[in-house]
Parts: C-alpha cells; structure tokens; sequence
C-alpha cells in the first residue's frame, strides 16, 4: 500500500550482516538450547536473532510483521515481556494468590497460535481469549460450566487437551477455595481464562517457565519463537515512577490507567459499619487475608478488576524515572530473567516496539544486565515510535518528542548498569534507529538531530483514519522499513511490492 500519487519504485535493500557474536557469559551459555529463550529438548538450526521489547495488547497487531522480517533473515524471535502489570483480571490474581502479572504474556502467547484456519486452533484462541461476565454471579456460574466442559467454548478442542486444560483450572479452583476467608474470596467478575490458565499450571508445576511452557505447547507457538517473561519469578514485582515534579506514583495500574477500586466479592466490603474514627488505610487492607504482606502499600493492594484506557486524566508533570519496589515501597533492584540475557547475547537486532512506553518498554529495560547486553556495538537497536502520544508520555500541553522517547530508553539502559543518565551523544548506544510516521498526535522527530546524534531516521508510511488524523502504522510499510535497517538473507524480493517509505 503507498500513499497517493507516489510512484511505484523497487527498494533497494541491504543483505543482512551477521557480525561474530561475542560467548554468552550467562548462566546458560553452555546449554544445549539452540535458540534464545528456548525450551529444554527443541533443537533449531537458526543462529542469532531479534529481540522485541514490548507490552500486550499494542504489539500483537505487529505479530505478523516482524514473523515476516524473522523468516526473511531465517532467525529466532523472541519476545521480552513485563510482569509488573497489577491491574485488570491480573490485579485479583495477584491479590489473592502473589505471583508475577501475567495479563501481557497470555496476550502474547495466544497470539501466537497459528492461523491456519484449523478449527481446534480457533477454538483454543477463543478459549483462552475468553473473559467471564463482568456480573459475579453470572461469572460464578459460567466458570462451573467450564470446569465441568459442559460450555460451548470446548467445542473443536480434542479431547487430550480438554481433559489437560480443565485439570489445571479444577487445580485453580481448589486453589481458589482453599484461599477462602471471611474477609476475603476470589472473584470471577470479568476473569480471563487465559490468566487463570496460567496462574493455575504455574501454581501445579511451582514454576512460571513451565506453566508458560504448557501453554505454549497448547498454542502451538512455533519452535522458533519465544516469549520470556522479563522475570522469571513466583512473586509479585510492582513499578514506581517518579514524575518531574517530585509526586511517586506506586503500582503499574496506577501509573498508566488509574481505576476505582472494585470489591472483592459483593458483601465483603472493608469498612467496618459503625466506626466513628477514619482507620488508616494501611491498617483497613491488613484485615483482609490475602497474599498480600501486612503493611504493603494499599495501592499495591486494592483490586483493580475494572479500568478504562479512554478519557485518560494527563499526569501532573512528566515522568522521569521508573524503578521496581519491594511491598512496602522501598526500591529495589532486580536482575532480568537469564533467558532473556541469554537472547541479547545471541541477538542481532533489538527492537523497541510501539506500545506504553513507561510501562511496556521500561520495566524490562531497567533490569540488571539488560542495559550491558543491549549497549554492545554488535546489535541494532530500532526504535519503532508510537503513532501518537497517551498518558504516560504527556502531558498533553507538553508531550514527548521523538527524542525525548529515546532518551527514556537510554536513560533507562544506562540505569541497569548503575550509571548516571547518559549524555545525548551517548544515546546512540541504546539506539542506532528510529522507525516513525508522521501525523498531528504523533510525537515530533527531529531528523537533523538525530543526524548529529548518530542516529538514523526512517519515515513510514502510516494511513489516515476516518477523521483525517493518522497514529497507525501500515503493516507493509513498517514490515520494509525494518528489513531496511535488518536486511534479509534472501535478497530476492517482491518486486511488485510497492515502496512505501518515505525520505
């Protein structure tokens, strides 16, 4: 697809390099494992590959873009997935059994399911994809119906993987029951499968690689592709950020999309009838027995089932640095999942993707030994820019630019490693390229910096909504962008695809 009145011209592209990888000095470099972020037992011949940071839901309209750039370099993809997310589905999870927030990495892993038009596939997807009623008796009674497969969504799923899913989610249910006290029960309203699936398998096995794995496995997630969990852990990891002005927000929910907080189960509300004197807040969550520690932050606590990502209110400054915190709000500093060091080591390309940056992007790259892995001058960095500006990156009177989206990330990279924020000649460390569109919401970018700085620029083409505004990247465009800057092993290309980058 072009823009119109451009005319048709075949894009010249570079062949793939493929400079010689220094040995992975992490704990896996001597495995068997054949490709980033693989599971024991898979034997690939593919040799380096990309890595993508990103988040859930914004990234998996991607998905098919960067399979293509994958299979045209003959390489592994893997994916790099926070878990810091308490809100939604996830924040009663977490509230009521710990462990990581899982939301994003289900995302991503139902994606993945082939679409071959096989009709058990669809119905895994659809399955695992499902949220149950929002009303929690109705909820209640669907999750029964699941449990005893007498739902329509088991319809085209075989019978071995019925009988393995439902024995995980009657694992959960009695997880769940086991879990239950006066002051506290889990609530069904609006849960997805998906997470429950998850939760339960890495409660059974005691272990979020092996659940991640089963499911995975269920999905039918090509061999060559990866998702790994920024974290590899049984525990809850929460964000904190810390705005221009001074003001700390606690907790990724609120950072991103602020909630009202919902009830656990109708009836059990927390404050106590009767009571004169105002309770501290703190003091009110330690009465209810959950999994979460007593004196943790109540913003780390309160479930936050339902949220809106419309009509966001702008944060009263811009935020200049994320860091993890431990319950009770003090930072902490953690190291990243050792696969996930492992697929830099052996990368070639690393890719920043579009979605929440403070709360998709950062949280991964703010680590302990992600920042060294990604400065190695053997990789490409590629940045591809959001079609617009939201919450976390205005406010709306002053919203980011295109340099200031990279400086987050070198600042972020440069906090890994224990380092003061990097200087702007510094910033083409983290990033070598920055992929964009233009259009009236979409961050400005200053090619002529960029220039000086040593970073290249690449325009896309992105098309125009109903209302004339752009914000979306063309599939096609950004897939030729990509393999651009990548290159691709198989240099013969398809000469009636029309050029659809721009300058």
């Amino acid at each position: 697809m072009s823009q119109p009145d451009e005319q048709p011209t075949v894009l010249q592209v570079p062949l793939a390099s493929t400079p010689a990888r220094p040995k992975s000095s992490s704990s896996h470099a001597n495995s068997p494992l054949s490709f980033p972020g693989s599971v024991p037992g898979v034997n690939s011949q593919l040799q380096g590959g990309l890595v993508v940071f990103s988040g859930g839901s914004a990234a998996n309209n991607l998905v098919d873009v960067f399979e293509h750039v994958r299979d045209a370099n003959q390489c592994t993809l893997s994916y790099v997935i926070p878990i810091s997310d308490n809100g939604g589905s996830s924040s009663e999870i977490i509230r009521v059994f710990g462990g990581p927030g899982i939301g994003d990495v289900r995302s991503r892993l139902v994606r993945l399911i082939p679409n071959n038009d096989n009709p058990e596939n669809i119905a895994i997807k659809n399955f695992f994809n499902h949220r149950l009623p929002r009303v929690h008796s109705s909820a209640r009674a669907e999750w029964f119906e699941i449990l005893e497969a007498t739902h329509p969504l088991w319809d085209h799923i075989s019978s071995p993987k019925r009988e393995l899913i439902r024995s995980i989610l009657n694992s959960f249910n009695l997880e769940a029951v086991k879990r239950m006290r006066p002051s506290s029960r889990f609530d069904y309203s609006g849960a997805s499968i998906g997470n429950i699936f998850l939760t339960g398998a890495r409660l059974f096995t005691g272990s979020f690689e092996a659940a991640i794995y089963l499911l995975s496995s269920i999905c039918a997630v090509p061999e060559r592709i990866s998702v790994l969990p920024a974290l590899n852990t049984n525990f809850a990891h929460h964000i904190a950020a810390g705005l221009k002005d001074g003001t700390i927000i606690t907790g990724q929910n609120d950072i991103s999309h602020p909630s009202v907080p919902t009830r656990a189960v109708p009836g059990s509300g927390l404050i106590t009838p009767g009571v004169q004197t105002p309770v501290p807040e703190t003091e009110e969550h330690d009465k209810v027995e959950d999994a979460n520690l007593p004196g943790s932050l109540p913003s780390l606590r309160r479930p936050a089932i339902v949220f809106s990502k419309d009509d966001e209110e702008d944060l009263p400054s811009r935020i200049d640095r994320i860091w993890y915190i431990n319950p009770y709000g003090q930072e902490i500093r953690i190291p990243a999942n050792p696969r996930v060091l492992d697929a830099l080591q052996s990368a070639n390309t690393v890719i920043y993707c579009i979605g929440s940056l403070f709360t998709s992007l950062i949280p991964s790259l703010v680590l302990k030994g992600v920042g060294d892995a990604i400065a190695s001058p053997l990789t490409r960095k590629i940045l591809i820019l959001n079609g617009s500006v939201d919450r976390e990156t205005g406010p709306a009177d002053e919203p980011m630019s295109g340099l200031d989206f990279v400086a987050a990330i070198a600042h972020a990279c440069s906090d890994s490693r224990g380092l003061p924020k990097p200087s702007e000649d510094e910033y083409c460390r983290y990033v070598s390229h920055v992929i964009y569109i233009e259009g009236p919401t979409a961050p400005k970018v200053d090619r002529q910096l960029f220039s000086q700085l040593g970073i290249d620029c690449t325009r896309a083409y992105g098309p125009k909504d109903g209302s004339g505004r752009g914000g979306r990247y063309d599939s096609k465009a950004l897939q030729q962008a990509l393999e651009s800057i990548v290159g691709r092993k198989d240099s013969r290309l398809d000469r009636s695809r029309r050029n659809t980058l721009v300058g």
